[in-house]
């Protein structure tokens, strides 16, 4: 029998089964947010795509953005630290008026 590796969260992970949306400089990329904390989210992109620094996940059901930066990635699924996120239903900064032309072409 494996044994699980401990985890090392400090905070307990909620499964959130959310469509979303990466978004980088030049980068949209649909994706899936799997679970989330306080402190982060575990998100699972339809296609294989090496993300580094930082990025913007929109969750689409709360018209959120997400501001992460990228703390490890395995195959399809990446992990991200959460610095910040905002509503896309008002004015946004200029950092995440990107984030906010794909919320509205999504249909947000």
């Amino acid at each position: 029998m494996t044994q699980q590796p401990p985890d090392r969260r400090f905070e307990p992970r909620h499964p959130a089964n959310a469509r979303g949306i990466v978004v980088a400089p030049g980068l949209e990329l649909p994706c899936l947010i799997v679970d989330q904390s306080g402190a982060g989210l575990r998100v699972r992109l339809d296609r294989g795509f090496a993300l580094t620094g930082t990025v913007i996940v929109i969750d689409l059901a709360r018209g959120m953005a997400i501001e992460c930066t990228v703390a490890w990635s395995k195959g399809l699924e990446v992990g991200l630290k959460q610095s910040g996120q905002m509503s896309l239903r008002g004015l946004v900064p200029s950092r995440f008026a990107a984030a906010r032309e794909a919320f509205r072409r999504a249909g947000g």
